[in-house]
């Protein structure tokens, strides 16, 4: 049996939300799974991705082949680099703890890039509104600039009619 890791999409239209399954390569995209591995939300900024690695490395050792989007999604969490240590590991390249150091190595500088991402678009998100902010305020400060001069020949015009109406009534 052909066994596919694929996404499987859930969620509404315009909104999707993608599960990771391994399924068999003859059934339908929707339909029936083996195991599902994780899941995967690009309506997020960064995606959402929670991937169990560990399940995913063992479908990849047992011949699943995962879909170009799959594979991206997998090298970008480490099942792929997890797999290929444990190649090294096998062919006695490398022992179990080295292989495990490696790619806790690697999963670190990974998090860290991630976090500095996300505190990049947090900052921007931040500097965007306080730009909107000031703009907010100098255009409120024009529209009471605009507004006091009417005021004021409102009032010197009310000031005049009244002494006006005074002088009238002693007449």
């Amino acid at each position: 049996m052909p066994v596919k890791i694929r996404l499987q999409r859930h969620g509404k239209k315009g909104k999707p939300y993608y599960w990771i399954v391994a399924a068999d390569s003859r059934a339908k995209r929707d339909g029936k799974y083996l195991e599902k591995l994780g899941a995967y939300n690009p309506n997020t900024n960064p995606a959402t991705i929670e991937l169990d690695v560990d399940g995913a490395v063992k479908w990849l050792q047992n011949g699943a082949q995962p879909t170009d989007t799959a594979k991206a999604i997998l090298s970008y969490k480490g099942a792929m680099l997890k797999k290929h240590l444990a190649v090294g590991v096998r062919k006695g390249a490398l022992t179990e703890e080295q292989a495990e150091k490696k790619f806790n190595a690697w999963l670190e500088e990974k998090v860290a890039k991630v976090q500095a991402k996300a505190d990049g678009l947090s900052k921007a998100d931040a500097d965007a509104k306080a730009k909107a902010l000031e703009a907010e305020k100098a255009v409120n400060e024009a529209r009471i600039a605009a507004a006091a001069p009417v005021v004021e020949e409102e009032a010197t015009e009310d000031v005049a009619t009244e002494e006006t109406t005074a002088s009238n009534e002693e007449e």
